[in-house]
C-alpha cells in the first residue's frame, strides 16, 4: 500500500484496506504494455494483443461488435444524410443518448446500486456522494448524469453528425471493407491505440493551468469515481475530448471505424471510472474493469495522464505505479514544480 507502515490494514469483503478505506492491488498498477518493451519481447506482446484478457479481448472486441451492429441496424442510410435535416440528426441523437444511458447504467446498477460484489476489488470504500455543494443538486450522481448526457451526449452526436454528413457527400476518404479487408481490420484494431495517443495529449493540455481552471476542474470534482463520472466533463473538455473523431478526415476509413472511435470515446469512460479493478462473474471468475492506473490519477491529479497500454507516463516521468517510491518521487516533483510556479507568479 502507498500508506505509511504505521497505518494498519483491515479486511473488508476480504480486501485489505487502510484506515481511509483505500485498497490497491498487491502489484500496484498493471505493468506497461509489452508491445513497447525494449529489448523487444515478441512472445509477451503477442499474448498481450490476442490473449484473454488483453488488448483485444474482451472489451475492444465488444466495442467493435457494437459499432458494427450500430452501422448495420441503427444508422440512417447515407443517402438520407447528404443534407443536414432534423429527422436523421434527431434519430442519431436519440440513439446515442439511449446507448449511453443503457451502457453506463449497466455498470452503475450492477456495482453501485445493487452492489452485487460489495466492496470486493473496489478501490475505495465510499459510494456516491450526497449533500456535497460542489455537485449540482448537491448530488454526485445527478451531477455526473447531467454533464454526461446534456453536454457529453450532445457534443458526441454533433461530431458524429458532421462525420456522417461528410461520408455521405464523399468529402472525407472512404474505404469499402470488401475491397480492402486487411486494411479494414487493421484499422479497426488500431482505434484503441489512436484513442490512447489522443487522450494522453489532450489530457495533458487540460491540466495546463488555464484549461484546468476553466474546464477540467469539473471532471476532477470526482475523486471517488463511479461509472457516470467518466464522461462528466465541461463542454469545453467534451469538444477537445471527442475531437479524436476528426482523424477520419485525413485517414481513409469506413463509417464503422468512425463509430468505433466515437463509441470507444463515449463508452469506455464508464468502465475506466467504475472504481473496481475486476468485475466478478458468479462470484468466482472475473474480468478486468477499471485500471488502478487512472484511479491514482483521480486521487493525486499530477500523475498517470494516459494509460499503461501506451506508456507515455513512463517515458515522460509522470508514472505512478502505486508504490511508496513512486509516490515519493511524485511529491518531490510536485513540490519542485509548485515552487517554480510560485516564483514565476
Amino acid at each position: 500500500m502507498i500508506n505509511s507502515d504505521d497505518e494498519k490494514n483491515s479486511l473488508v469483503d476480504g480486501m485489505p484496506r487502510d484506515k481511509r478505506g483505500f485498497w490497491q492491488p498487491e502489484r500496484g498498477t498493471a505493468p506497461p504494455s509489452p508491445l513497447f518493451a525494449w529489448p523487444p519481447r515478441p512472445t509477451e506482446a503477442f499474448k498481450w494483443l490476442f490473449g484473454f484478457p488483453g488488448y483485444l479481448f474482451p472489451w475492444n472486441v465488444i466495442y467493435m461488435i457494437i459499432a458494427t451492429l450500430t452501422w448495420n441496424y441503427l444508422q440512417p442510410p447515407l443517402s438520407q444524410c447528404v443534407e443536414f435535416q432534423a429527422n436523421w440528426i434527431f434519430a442519431i441523437y436519440v440513439r446515442n443518448q439511449a446507448m449511453l444511458v443503457i451502457i453506463v447504467s449497466a455498470w452503475h446498477l450492477k456495482l453501485w446500486s445493487f452492489k452485487s460484489q460489495g466492496l470486493k476489488f473496489k478501490y475505495t470504500s465510499d459510494w456516491v456522494a450526497t449533500g456535497k455543494r460542489k455537485f449540482l443538486w448537491n448530488n454526485q450522481l445527478y451531477d455526473n448524469v447531467f454533464w454526461s448526457c446534456v453536454s457529453g451526449g450532445t457534443i458526441w452526436t454533433a461530431y458524429e453528425v458532421l462525420m456522417i454528413w461528410a461520408y455521405a457527400n464523399e468529402i472525407i476518404p472512404y474505404i469499402d471493407w470488401r475491397q480492402r479487408p486487411v486494411y479494414f481490420l487493421v484499422m479497426l484494431c488500431s482505434i484503441q491505440m489512436w484513442r490512447l495517443f489522443h487522450f494522453y495529449w489532450n489530457h495533458r493540455l487540460l491540466h495546463w493551468r488555464l484549461f484546468y481552471k476553466v474546464a477540467h476542474y469539473l471532471h476532477h470534482k470526482n475523486i471517488n469515481i463511479g461509472p457516470w463520472s467518466g464522461l462528466a466533463m465541461h463542454p469545453i473538455e467534451h469538444i477537445i475530448y471527442f475531437s479524436c473523431i476528426l482523424i477520419h478526415w485525413a485517414v481513409p476509413s469506413h463509417p464503422i471505424h468512425m463509430l468505433m472511435n466515437a463509441h470507444h470515446a463515449a463508452f469506455t469512460p464508464a468502465q475506466g471510472h467504475v472504481g473496481f479493478e475486476k468485475l466478478t462473474i458468479n462470484g468466482n471468475a472475473s474480468i478486468p474493469a477499471a485500471s488502478y492506473f487512472h484511479q491514482l490519477h483521480h486521487r493525486y491529479f499530477e500523475c498517470n495522464y494516459g494509460e499503461n497500454d501506451l506508456p507515455f507516463d513512463m517515458w515522460f516521468g509522470t508514472y505512478h505505479d502505486g508504490s511508496v517510491e513512486a509516490h515519493t518521487q511524485m511529491r518531490e516533483k510536485r513540490t519542485a514544480r509548485h515552487s517554480i510556479l510560485t516564483e514565476v507568479d
